[in-house]
């Protein structure tokens, strides 16, 4: 692990930005300009399709798949974003597991507020499981904003009655609207890409006058999390949103989920996405790669057993 590796991407992330308030078209551009010196792998293929009513990306390695499904939702504070933007995480993932990824285009805030990315996402899992895809063998994953979604995307179909996935996999996951943790303070100083104004700013808009303190907007604090699948969080010590994953593992373990809480020091927000050039980056995608891998396996197994009974 290298401490000048960490060091020259704080320093790359802290490079001065626009003063004053941004247009949303500029905060946009701003964020995708930021995703696109990210290192997208070799070895994968990418297609446009659809999931339910929204558009997505389906990222498929170039050799023969591996059985198994990642529902990928973007990063991008609920207002910005795209699979594009995070086709370098997604991309590692597919390399790493063999497996095809959806990266989901669902709709940004504030032209769609609360509940429409939710909405979207579990319509785009619903349309899964109508084309016939086994649950078991499915995972939700998601950086920053969309690690949240995969959480509150399970929420929202345990309480719709849908079969859950196998597993749910988080990077940096923005799991409570109303900015409580510790933290959002303690550790303002030490993130180089989010302030405690930054996220109130594009919570404002994605909540758009909604109570933060409900389940599927603040899972760390008041979600009940019983019955969801096994869950992986990994953050960084160097983000405001630590206290995210730390309270919602916590939460998680007394409702009796089974949960790895894998935090890094020194790396910042969605550190993954540095991949290629941060080796704590390269660890940690091999970590959610044998994650997802274990969690695959398992149910697969589980589920051959239970056929083969009933035969």
């Amino acid at each position: 692990m290298s401490k000048e590796q960490r060091a020259r991407i704080d320093a790359r992330l802290r490079q001065p930005r626009p003063e004053g308030p941004r247009t949303i078209e500029e905060m946009r551009a701003g964020f995708e300009a930021l995703m696109s010196g990210m290192t997208v792998p070799d070895g994968i293929r990418t297609t446009r399709t659809a999931l339910g009513d929204r558009p997505a990306l389906r990222v498929a390695p170039v050799d023969r798949a591996r059985s198994g499904t990642i529902l990928y939702f973007h990063g991008g504070g609920w207002v910005s974003g795209s699979p594009e933007a995070s086709l370098a995480v997604t991309g590692h993932l597919v390399t790493r597991t063999g497996r095809t990824a959806y990266s989901l285009d669902y709709r940004l805030a504030p032209e769609h507020p609360f509940p429409a990315a939710i909405e979207d996402t579990l319509g785009a899992y619903r349309a899964l499981l109508d084309g016939g895809a086994d649950p078991s063998a499915v995972v939700f994953a998601g950086d920053s904003a969309g690690g949240g979604l995969a959480v509150t995307t399970c929420l929202a179909a345990r309480d719709a009655g849908l079969p859950l996935p196998a597993a749910v996999l988080a990077f940096s996951p923005g799991l409570d609207a109303t900015r409580t943790g510790e933290s959002v303070d303690t550790k303002e100083g030490a993130d180089p890409f989010f302030t405690r104004a930054s996220v109130e700013h594009t919570g404002r808009l994605y909540l758009a006058g909604a109570d933060p303190r409900q389940p599927l907007l603040s899972p760390a604090v008041c979600a009940d999390l019983s019955g969801l699948p096994p869950m992986l969080l990994q953050v960084g010590t160097n983000e405001i949103l630590l206290d995210d994953s730390t309270r919602l593992a916590a939460r998680a373990r007394a409702a009796g989920v089974d949960v790895i809480l894998d935090v890094t020091a020194g790396v910042p927000h969605v550190f993954q996405a540095f991949a290629d050039e941060l080796d704590e980056a390269d660890e940690a995608l091999d970590r959610a790669a044998l994650f997802l891998d274990q969690r695959l396996r398992t149910a697969t197994a589980a589920a051959a057993a239970a056929a083969a009974a009933t035969a």
